[in-house]
């Protein structure tokens, strides 16, 4: 059976459950129910305790100190479902779960137990400071501070869960959350091979595929020398081709050029959309098709796994691991590759960005920036033709008339 006692004329309650020692005190003020366990077994240290509390919380209400109402923490729990039902099949499944990992990980132990109205600016500009000084490398002793993108998608994760509250009238207005003294980003180009490491990329694991170290690799090496060559002649997303089957791709003749070219149904990030590759991509996949082919529902390339790291094994071997700016390559280089050898070719650009299933906006951003084929030397050397200068005739007679005095 709990004991139970009333203090301070009922306002305060101390009590002991039935299968506990120590004792708890609860109380109601500001149109909330508050409770602190006081840790104590001795009835005299516990009153003490509950009074002291009592007392503290009543100057805190008095000076407007003592905040009600919902906290952060109820606001992503209302925010999560919320997120996961309503985006279902229009985002990918991993960055919802990114999303919650970033909540629990970092918003939720620093905001978790915050009320709502107490999110500021200040507040959020704390919390990237935070963020930039609260980890550091055991190895140097530096921080080790988050990149740009990555804290930029944890504000975005925190003004979610802020929406939510707003929506729910948990939260008046919505606070200024956006970043002080915020300079233009560096915009970097994206990694990727010039012609000239294209070509030994591609050398390389054609003589891999020809003499594999060891014989029962062979077919996976094969298919890494195709695959090298697929990616870099359809401009795919690593995702999209270990998603992409047999059914899913046609060898056509083109109307426009007459040559022949893949046609790939492409089901990615973006949906379901449409590719056209160039003429490299047909052998690479004729070979895949005779090599892996049993039925059309079969993956193209359905060891990406094993792909992904013979790659890396000759990127290694071949010091195209990582560019001179420090981006390391991946199987995603090859796609930046067929966009920039697509620029450089002068393809339209505007084409290249609906092939490739993204913006315009995206490649100029990173691609076009650094791609010198671009720049139209006609166009920037420009000289204005000088003019000679013509004298006035009522400057002549000025001149006749200095010179006769």
């Amino acid at each position: 059976m709990t004991e139970h006692f009333e203090l301070m004329d009922g306002k305060l309650h101390l009590y002991r459950r039935e299968n506990s020692r120590k004792w708890q005190c609860s109380t109601f003020l500001a149109g909330k129910n508050w409770r602190k366990s006081t840790r104590e077994e001795s009835f005299s240290l516990a009153k003490a305790i509950a009074e002291d509390w009592y007392l503290e919380l009543k100057g805190k209400m008095r000076g407007g100190e003592l905040k009600v109402g919902k906290t952060f923490r109820d606001a992503a729990n209302k925010f999560l479902p919320e997120y996961k039902a309503l985006t279902y099949g229009e985002r990918s499944p991993k960055y919802v779960v990114g999303i919650e990992l970033m909540l629990k990980a970092h918003l939720l132990p620093f905001f978790g137990d915050k009320i709502l109205a107490e999110i500021t600016p200040g507040l959020v500009q704390d919390y990237r400071i935070h963020r930039m000084t609260s980890r550091f490398d055991k190895a140097t002793g530096e921080p080790k501070r988050p990149s740009r993108s990555t804290l930029q998608q944890e504000i975005v994760a925190l003004r979610h869960v802020l929406k939510t509250a707003n929506r729910h009238g948990w939260l008046a207005y919505l606070p200024d959350i956006s970043a002080p003294y915020k300079m233009s980003g560096k915009i970097s180009h994206r990694a990727w091979f010039s012609p000239e490491e294209y070509k030994r990329l591609y050398e390389a694991t054609r003589a891999r595929a020809k003499t594999p170290k060891k014989q029962r690799w062979k077919e996976s090496c094969e298919n890494l020398h195709d695959y090298v060559l697929f990616m870099a002649n359809t401009g795919l997303r690593p995702d999209e081709a270990a998603r992409l089957e047999f059914r899913d791709v046609a060898i056509v003749t083109d109307e426009a050029t007459g040559e022949r070219i893949l046609e790939i149904e492409v089901r990615g990030k973006r949906g379901i959309g449409y590719c056209k590759s160039t003429t490299g991509a047909v052998l690479p996949f004729e070979r895949l098709a005779r090599r892996n082919r049993s039925k059309p529902t079969d993956r193209v390339f359905s060891k990406t796994k094993s792909q992904r790291e013979l790659l890396n094994n000759i990127l290694e071997e071949l010091d195209l691991k990582v560019d001179r700016d420090g981006n390391r390559r991946t199987a995603y280089s090859l796609r930046h590759t067929y966009i920039c050898l697509r620029l450089m070719e002068g393809a339209d650009i505007y084409q290249v960005a609906k092939n490739c299933r993204t913006s315009v906006e995206m490649i100029e951003k990173f691609y076009a920036s650094h791609i010198k084929n671009t720049l139209d030397a006609s166009a920037i050397n420009v000289r204005r033709p000088k003019k000679t200068p013509r004298k006035s005739k009522g400057k002549a007679k000025r001149d006749d008339s200095d010179d006769t005095a």
